[in-house]
């Protein structure tokens, strides 16, 4: 299971290609996700279990950047949708703060942006 310490990347073996970070937003009551690399079929578990455990470990509203994702198939998506589901359904909720130009496509491609801000 991964393990989510403020400040901190998340232990993620690095075959997976992708790191994240999680550390307290700028404003109370948010917790920020910072994810950089390829999300993909092989490492979007590590996605998604980071996602849920900052959400409920930190009880707040994530605000994920994924500016600095190079690559994001359809399931960093499923992955983006599913922890948005798990968010609203805590009474909280998700926000894509920010995503690099590929990332951006595939939510305006998949019209999925408007979910996600």
């Amino acid at each position: 299971m991964t393990a989510i310490v403020q400040d901190e990347r998340v232990d993620i073996p690095e075959v997976a290609g992708l790191e994240i970070g999680v550390a307290p937003g700028l404003r109370p009551g948010t917790v920020r996700v910072a994810v950089s690399g390829e999300i993909d079929f092989d490492n979007a578990m590590f996605l998604r279990e980071a996602l849920l455990a900052a959400l409920f470990s930190h009880r707040a509203t994530l605000l994920v950047d994924l500016e600095r994702v190079t690559f994001c198939d359809c399931a960093g998506l499923n992955t983006l949708l599913t922890a948005r589901h798990a968010a609203l359904q805590a009474g909280r909720s998700l926000h894509v703060t920010a995503a690099g130009r590929r990332v951006e496509r595939l939510l305006n491609l998949t019209d999925t942006r408007t979910l996600l801000t």
